[in-house]
């Protein structure tokens, strides 16, 4: 099956300075992390604090969910990815 994203929430967290979010390859749960140095690096400003950097978040999620999708292709279809800025290179 393919990888879908149907569960649109996502969570910030501020310890490991990522935004946490959902995928399913059929019945299985994928977690993907995004680490808030990417998205402040596509967003081409600083971003501070966990609204802004959710609404970041949901201004790049077609992109951020492109670029899990071609993590997880690329990978070894594991259950957590964590994405950084050179995967959205």
């Amino acid at each position: 099956m393919a990888l879908s994203f149907p569960n649109i929430s996502r969570s910030f967290d501020d310890r490991t300075r990522r935004i946490r979010f959902l995928g399913y390859d059929g019945m299985f749960e994928v977690r993907f992390f995004v680490d808030l140095d990417a998205i402040s690096a596509k967003m081409k400003k600083v971003i501070v604090g966990e609204t802004d950097f959710l609404a970041a978040f949901d201004t790049l999620r077609t992109q951020i969910y492109d670029t899990a999708k071609k993590a997880y292709q690329r990978g070894k279809k594991k259950d957590t990815y964590v994405l950084t800025a050179d995967d959205f290179s």
